[in-house]
């Protein structure tokens, strides 16, 4: 069971992280935060004591729970093309379950690069993520499924595919719901890693 600080923690990131989402990182105040929680100032700063270190705290809590339904894909027994679905169908849920996740993501993390320079080096604050797509790659490689490639190169590929699908369904492009498309993406994906 989460003690009351670790739950007011949680609270103050799920605020912040639809703030954020919504309005953008640089137009969202700490005050704008406190506000929608009902709560002082000086107690989110006893929490958080900066808007960029509760800005990587939200990357990380995303990610975390992105790498979480990830590992549990890449837990089942299952072949990679069914995980390569699973994996599309686990981001393209949370695109529309959870939008605040993958729009802080895509507008703010990857836009706001300087809040993420220090504490954030690399891919620190995304490793939840990357980690469980590093293993979903090496185990498809050392089946045989997937070609033996470059990393980033296999991860650019997937991601771009997933990223562009969202940011279509965020700009009101596409005309059927995003869950519509898992299966060609999915199909799309496999047949362009596949050994």
């Amino acid at each position: 069971m989460k003690d009351k600080k670790t739950l007011k923690r949680e609270s103050i990131i799920q605020a912040a992280l639809q703030l954020f989402s919504l309005n953008g990182f640089h137009k969202t105040t700490i005050p704008d935060i406190a506000t929608k929680l009902g709560m002082s100032v000086g107690n989110l700063y006893n929490y958080f004591s900066s808007k960029d270190i509760l800005a990587q705290e939200i990357i990380k809590y995303t990610s975390e729970v992105l790498g979480s339904k990830i590992r549990e894909v890449n837990m089942m027994d299952i072949s990679s093309q069914e995980k390569i679905r699973k994996i599309v169908e686990v981001y393209f849920t949370t695109a529309k379950e959870k939008p605040e996740m993958i729009e802080y993501f895509l507008r703010v993390y990857l836009s706001n690069r300087e809040v993420f320079s220090s504490g954030c080096e690399g891919m620190v604050c995304v490793s939840g993520f990357i980690t469980e797509i590093m293993i979903f790659f090496d185990d498809a490689v050392s089946s045989g499924e997937l070609r033996n490639q470059d990393f980033f190169s296999a991860f650019g590929l997937f991601m771009g595919y997933l990223g562009g699908m969202v940011f279509l369904k965020g700009e009101g492009v596409l005309p059927k719901e995003i869950e519509y498309y898992i299966d060609d993406i999915s199909r799309n994906i496999y047949f362009a890693l596949k050994a």
